[in-house]
């Protein structure tokens, strides 16, 4: 598979769908939290960090989600206009709910860390009918992640969302993201993950996630067994990433790839993923193949994880660009 085909003349590249949080940075680095005093506030979340990505690198971005009404809320917000994000289509919480926080811990660039605090958080009290079909109607891509499925009424507003992709023919890339302290129970998450993955035509996570997601199939820790169940049903790439002897790309049409990873000084670990994600899909909706697409990435994570922060770490396309031609690549 060269090129992936996305619809045209739609009004948004991208829209993303779930975790809007605030990431509490670390400033004193090479230390740990219990000697840790002060914190950088960034806007945070996986979704939120793509979607901000994409918008950095010039795509249309848009979000639909839920956000507290307090300060924190207000902040996400103002943040997300100023990066060029559309959010008309972000509800605010009524009941007291709160902004998800994330404290990082910066030991070494080996030894990174998050403390979450995600006890009733506004995004995942996102409703089914706060969901609107125009509005995903009119984008190209849609992005999920596993962090929105955790519990309900969010849960059920992903469903939805990803129905109304699927009537209208909207491109889903699924972000795993699997965080264990937001589930119940390791069955609950396998079946709901699986769902989901169903309905989506790009899918991204690390072999753990692809395990927990197949922990009833019997077929753990296979690349390739993993590739072709997903085949069977939309997916048309699954890339799975294995750390440091990264990514590995399958494709529909019986391709695979192997991503490569370029030289930088590293500061931390976190943002790696997000990063990666957002330059991937910038790349693949500017007609580049999935192996250079994977070189996108490859190449705003090694900028990300060299920079304080995630979400305004995220490069712009000329930084990008002027960064691939300066900076060795090694193929794994």
């Amino acid at each position: 598979m060269s090129k992936i085909q996305f619809s045209r003349e739609r009004q948004l590249d991208m829209i993303s769908l779930g975790r809007l949080c605030i990431d509490l940075n670390a400033n004193e680095i090479n230390r740990p939290m219990e000697q840790t005093r002060t914190f950088t506030k960034y806007v945070g979340g996986s979704p939120a960090n793509i979607a901000i990505g994409v918008a950095r690198l010039g795509l249309k971005s848009g979000f639909i989600g839920k956000i507290s009404d307090d300060q924190m809320g207000r902040f996400i917000k103002q943040y997300l206009e100023e990066q060029g994000i559309d959010t008309t289509q972000l509800a605010v919480d009524h009941t007291g709910a709160v902004t998800g926080l994330a404290f990082t811990e910066i030991k070494s660039p080996e030894n990174c860390s998050i403390l979450m605090y995600r006890d009733h958080v506004a995004d995942l009290l996102l409703r089914p009918e706060e969901v609107s079909e125009d509005y995903i109607r009119k984008a190209k891509t849609l992005l999920i992640s596993g962090t929105a499925l955790a519990a309900s009424p969010s849960r059920e507003a992903v469903f939805v969302a990803l129905s109304y992709a699927r009537k209208h023919g909207v491109f889903v890339f699924f972000d795993l993201d699997y965080r264990p302290y937001t589930w119940k129970d390791a069955s609950e998450t396998a079946v709901y993950y699986k769902i989901a993955a169903q309905y989506c035509d790009f899918i991204i996570g690390t072999r753990e996630e692809f395990d927990m997601m197949e922990a009833f199939d019997g077929q753990q820790s296979d690349d390739n067994l993993t590739a072709q169940t997903w085949f069977e049903h939309h997916a048309q790439v699954v890339i799975i990433k294995h750390g440091g002897s990264g990514s590995i790309a399958y494709t529909k049409d019986g391709q695979s790839f192997k991503g490569g990873i370029f030289k930088t000084k590293v500061l931390k670990t976190f943002g790696a993923g997000d990063s990666y994600a957002s330059a991937m899909i910038y790349a693949l909706m500017q007609g580049h193949d999935v192996a250079t697409a994977m070189d996108y990435g490859s190449a705003s994570a090694a900028i990300v994880i060299s920079r304080h922060s995630c979400s305004e770490a995220m490069p712009t396309a000329e930084e990008l660009r002027s960064f691939m031609e300066t900076t060795e690549r090694v193929q794994l």
